[in-house]
């Protein structure tokens, strides 16, 4: 009977475990219905007007009023499944507002061709996606204005984060007839060939124990890599990545991605203690790699290797090889080892980057024009208006970010030893679990958790453990949340300034 009992228990836990989940995934968007847009292919051209679909997401549950704000989200450089339910939710609310959601060309389910070949290819560029932008933007108005009989525009807000955050900001300073403001969340405007300051952040924010370790991991990985690179990429999950400076930028990137969405701890805590016992540091760190990066954050080892960028075929994994496309022809962002004191290996230099772009795009592919895009957009010395800059301290991709206040664009630096990427909108950090407080645990997986957000029970290893998903946009989960909560105040009185003045008119003001 105590077994039966058992197994009944457990096969309600399980039920109740995939209950909660679901309803999890659901709530994690505030809108998932997918509408359509036709958008021209190329905006550039005076005779060519073909069309592809372009997807879009709208969410109307906090819109009362006919002339209430229109908050646009910009989508970046993956599919767009949806409207995410972040802090941006909240702004809806306090504003009445509707949100809008376009998804990037290429990205997702918005491709203009059957593949993407680098003849299909020419067409995606950021010049092109804000001209989607100022298209949709019209169109939405116009069908908007049709269903309410109204003929006067509603005030528009942009909102983006990294390289959409860009994108909001360059939106205001091309066409700043059609926004009232914008607000460029740890956006990347300056175009950097090489990124030397991001590896420098990097160890900044880890530490100078967590740097040193790292540090000391990159030249055991070396050495290994000399004398068993076999056995070394097969530890690391990562035997399919023949190149090994493919293998080197993997193991950067999965360090810098705790550090980069405010989890330090997550990366540090288990190599510094490795270390003090005098454990094996490669060992250890394909662990982390194993479970962190890959498990829970759900990397595609495989994309980073050269023989998958170069696959034309359109597929899940296909993201990396548009935004590689657009790294290698725009912004460059290369994230090269410093000269001194590196925590990448110096084997991932500029003639890897370049490398890459030749052999995944063609002999032909020149490399990115970072000139030609600064001069374009203006990098740091962006000569918009009403735009808001918000970085997190411990972000490396904030020395691509405007950091200093001019006229007409108020910048803040949110200060806290988790302000990552986008903590204003997405909270602290910005992955899906906070690496602090109680354990949980789904299935075989523990991991370390908070204790705010939705909560479930379920069985694992014949215990009882509490599952905690975190609510997205939670400055609660922030090491210091008044950091985060005095921006957002900022953030919430610019909005209401720049939204009255253009409401003032009837139209959108410049």
């Amino acid at each position: 009977m105590k077994k039966l009992a058992a197994a009944i228990s457990i096969a309600i836990l399980a039920v109740a475990s995939a209950s909660a989940l679901r309803h999890m995934r659901e709530t994690s968007y505030l809108s998932k219905e997918e509408h359509w847009i036709n958008q021209t292919i190329d905006h550039f051209s005076p005779y060519d007007r073909t069309q592809f679909a372009q997807r879009y997401y709208e969410y109307l549950h906090e819109f009362h009023s006919p002339d209430a704000p229109i908050f646009l989200i910009i989508c970046g450089e993956s599919s767009c499944n949806g409207i995410s339910n972040d802090y941006l939710g909240v702004l809806a609310k306090k504003f009445g507002a509707a949100v809008v959601s376009l998804e990037h060309r290429y990205y997702g389910k918005s491709y203009p061709f059957g593949s993407f070949s680098m003849d299909n290819l020419r067409y995606l560029s950021s010049k092109q996606a804000l001209f989607d932008l100022a298209v949709f933007r019209q169109y939405y108005q116009e069908s908007l204005n049709a269903k309410l009989n109204k003929s006067t525009h509603n005030p528009w807000f942009v909102f983006g984060i990294s390289y959409a955050g860009a994108l909001s900001a360059w939106f205001r300073l091309k066409f700043p007839h059609l926004t009232c403001g914008s607000l460029a969340s740890s956006a990347l405007v300056l175009a950097v060939y090489n990124f030397t300051k991001f590896d420098q952040q990097v160890g900044e924010s880890a530490g100078p124990e967590c740097k040193a370790v790292l540090q000391e991991i990159t030249n055991l990985v070396e050495q290994r890599l000399e004398s068993n690179q076999k056995e070394l990429k097969k530890l690391f999950n990562a035997s399919k990545l023949s190149n090994d400076g493919d293998f080197l930028y993997f193991l950067a990137d999965a360090a810098v991605t705790a550090i980069q969405y405010g989890d330090p701890d997550e990366l540090c805590n288990p190599l510094t203690e490795a270390k003090k016992a005098g454990e094996d540091l490669v060992e250890a760190y394909a662990k982390y790699v194993k479970e962190y990066y890959i498990d829970y954050i759900g990397v595609d080892v495989e994309a980073y290797g050269q023989q998958q960028l170069k696959r034309a075929k359109i597929s899940d994994s296909s993201s990396a090889r548009l935004w590689w496309f657009q790294v290698c022809t725009e912004v460059a962002y290369f994230r090269v080892a410093p000269a001194n004191d590196s925590i990448r290996s110096s084997k991932v230099d500029t003639r890897y980057y370049l490398d890459l772009c030749k052999k995944v795009f063609g002999n032909n592919m020149p490399g990115p024009d970072v000139n030609a895009t600064n001069l374009y957009y203006g990098g740091k010395d962006i000569a918009g208006s009403k735009i808001i800059f918000t970085n997190g301290s411990q972000d490396p991709w904030r020395h691509a970010s405007k950091q200093t206040s001019s006229r007409g664009m108020p910048a803040y630096i949110i200060k806290c030893h988790n302000c990552g990427h986008g903590a204003d909108m997405r909270g602290c950090p910005q992955s899906r679990l906070v690496p602090k407080g109680m354990l949980c645990g789904l299935g075989s997986r523990i991991w370390s958790c908070s204790s705010t957000a939705i909560s479930l029970v379920s069985f694992s290893h014949s215990k009882v453990l509490p599952v905690v998903f975190r609510v997205s946009g939670d400055a609660k989960n922030c090491a210091s949340p008044d950091a985060v909560n005095k921006v957002r105040r900022d953030i919430i009185t610019h909005i209401y300034q720049w939204l009255s003045e253009c409401q003032f008119s009837g139209v959108s003001a410049m």
